[in-house]
């Protein structure tokens, strides 16, 4: 039985699945310069911490993460050893325990890590080839020492605090970011939505590995592994 699943509409490239990137303000990116100047605050659809208008020494521009506590006109520095919030500095750097975000994966990619409102990150350990950092996750993970990272909270915290009370505000603030509302369980699905549907949505005997030779509509839920067992030489 052919089943039309979430991840063939998707792939159908239908409206109701492309980001609306035509409203977004830009993308975010730290340059290498000696520092910046805030030059406006702004709203961006496509993120959810308020996003800074930088100006930079040499009248060059780019968005940036917003901080808690700065404000229009302030002016920070950027690769000095300053842990002003908002200031841009190498993880070399900067002191272990300070709170930072907007971390590089490598060296120039412009900040990638911790960039949702209300986060931020702390580096535990520092040695001469990677530092290592405490993600909000709880997780830590190792970064060249040469990585940007702005300093302080990303601001906007609290968004997820306050409630949605309707149904469809909901539906339209993840409308705006691309994002599938509501998310129902295969399980709770017709038949003919979803290989593990059916009216008896508590049965769950059809949630078992997807066989090898199993057709694209049927290979969902936990995915055969390539190959079980110990690896050996």
């Amino acid at each position: 039985m052919g089943k039309n699943l979430i991840q063939q509409r998707r792939g159908k490239g239908s409206a109701r699945f492309r980001a609306p990137d035509f409203r977004f303000k830009g993308e975010i990116r730290m340059l290498d310069r000696s520092s910046y100047t805030v030059k406006n605050l702004i709203r961006c659809a496509g993120h959810t911490a308020p996003l800074i208008e930088a100006e930079y020494n040499d009248k060059s521009t780019s968005l940036i993460v917003a901080p808690e506590g700065v404000s229009i006109g302030d002016t920070r520095n950027i690769s000095t050893t300053d842990i002003a919030p908002g200031s841009i500095s190498a993880l070399k750097d900067i002191p272990e325990g300070t709170n930072i975000f907007c971390i590089e994966a490598k060296p120039g990619d412009g900040g990638k890590f911790v960039r949702s409102s209300g986060t931020t990150a702390k580096i535990v350990a520092k040695t001469p080839s990677a530092i290592t950092i405490l993600l909000p996750s709880k997780k830590q993970k190792d970064f060249h020492p040469e990585c940007k990272a702005m300093i302080g909270i990303v601001a906007g915290g609290g968004r997820p605090e306050k409630p949605m009370l309707k149904a469809g505000k909901k539906h339209h603030i993840m409308k705006s970011r691309n994002k599938y509302y509501p998310t129902v369980s295969g399980s709770a699905m017709n038949a003919v939505a979803h290989p593990f549907g059916n009216k008896r949505s508590l049965r769950k005997s059809k949630a078992r590995p997807a066989p090898k030779n199993a057709p694209p509509g049927r290979k969902v839920g936990m995915i055969r592994p390539r190959r079980s067992g110990r690896k050996t030489k």
